[in-house]
């Protein structure tokens, strides 16, 4: 039988991609219920207006977080969780002796993005999987 990449039980101890992925099933959780909130709000919001109210009285009486800031707080959140998972994955497939190329072609992106991944520590909320503006 030909030699292959290394294979991992899925419940190996210390799994450093199950753990992110686990942080990131937790977050899309609390993602989803700051949307309902948010989403909730958003109705309340378009029926002040439908009712007359002017942008200025629904805004100056909205409480916080507004709507907005609840959406950016989501989207950062997701960003931070997303990064840390596609790490961790990238990490667990090279620990599997996936090549940089193959990874590479799995996320859809170049292999020195891939390198870049694994080389760098986790890094910035935002930090993403796109390759940069040639």
């Amino acid at each position: 039988m030909p030699a292959g990449p290394t294979r991992t039980s899925p419940t190996t101890p210390g799994d450093t991609a199950v753990a992110a992925l686990e942080r990131l099933v937790r977050e899309i959780d609390r993602c989803a219920d700051e949307l309902e909130e948010a989403r909730t709000r958003a109705e309340q919001l378009l029926a002040r207006r439908r009712s007359g109210e002017s942008w200025l009285d629904i805004v100056s009486g909205e409480t916080r977080p507004l709507v907005v800031e609840r959406i950016s707080t989501v989207l950062s959140a997701l960003a931070g969780a997303g990064s840390s998972w596609r790490r961790a994955q990238a990490r667990a497939l090279q620990a599997e002796e996936v090549s940089i190329n193959r990874i590479a072609a799995m996320f859809g992106v170049t292999r020195q993005r891939i390198s870049a991944l694994l080389r760098d520590r986790p890094g910035p909320v935002g930090d993403t999987l796109e390759d940069p503006p040639a």
